[in-house]
């Protein structure tokens, strides 16, 4: 493969760079995600990293009507599964409000189908690079992204309900939108990457 040029290179460090969590809050409801555009950003997905070629990355979409019932099994998941002790009304409203925020949200799903050969980290890590390959390309397209992982999306009964095989996990939810008009992108915040690295 030929390296890339300088102005690639420079147009990927400004995508890495400017990449930005938005929440839900933040997104304009009133306006839909093409289909087309979605697919295009999962095909970028789609070309993450994985161990063994076992691709275990699973997209469930919910967009439209759907977001509602996603957003009110979650709340009702929330209810059956939470301690008393531990629940929290402003949390179960806050899940059954969200998906009705962005224009789609995409669960995000582990097919674990590499056997014993390939750890079930190593599957979780090729999802992680999935999802950084979308947030990239949401960030590419002008939309805002948020990667969403409440405790509720770990249990079973919400693997269950999405049809995920018994050693099949959830890793979270995507949020994904166009900003709200006049939405300000907030700054990164980093520590220097040279207190992060030992030289061997």
């Amino acid at each position: 493969m030929q390296p890339v040029g300088h102005d690639t290179q420079s147009i990927i460090t400004e995508v890495i760079r400017s990449r930005r969590s938005i929440k839900p809050f933040d997104m304009d409801a009133s306006r839909a995600v093409d289909k087309s555009l979605i697919l295009e950003l999962l095909e970028n997905a789609n070309h993450a990293p994985t161990h063994g070629l076992t691709e275990p990355w699973r997209f469930h979409l919910f967009t439209g009507d759907s977001r509602r019932t996603l957003a009110e099994t979650m709340a009702r998941l929330y209810r059956e599964t939470t301690p008393e002790a531990e629940f929290r009304e402003d949390k179960m409203r806050k899940m059954s409000e969200n998906p009705l925020l962005a224009g789609a949200v995409i669960v995000l799903g582990m097919a674990r189908r590499g056997g014993a050969k390939i750890p079930e980290l190593e599957e979780i890590e090729a999802v992680a690079c999935a999802v950084q390959n979308l947030a990239l390309s949401v960030t590419a397209s002008g939309l805002a992204g948020y990667w969403s992982s409440p405790p509720l999306v770990y249990t079973r009964q919400f693997a269950d309900w999405l049809g995920l095989g018994p050693e099949d996990r959830c890793l979270g939810l995507f949020y994904l939108g166009w900003p709200k008009a006049g939405f300000t992108m907030p700054k990164a915040s980093r520590k220097p990457v040279a207190e992060k690295i030992t030289w061997h």
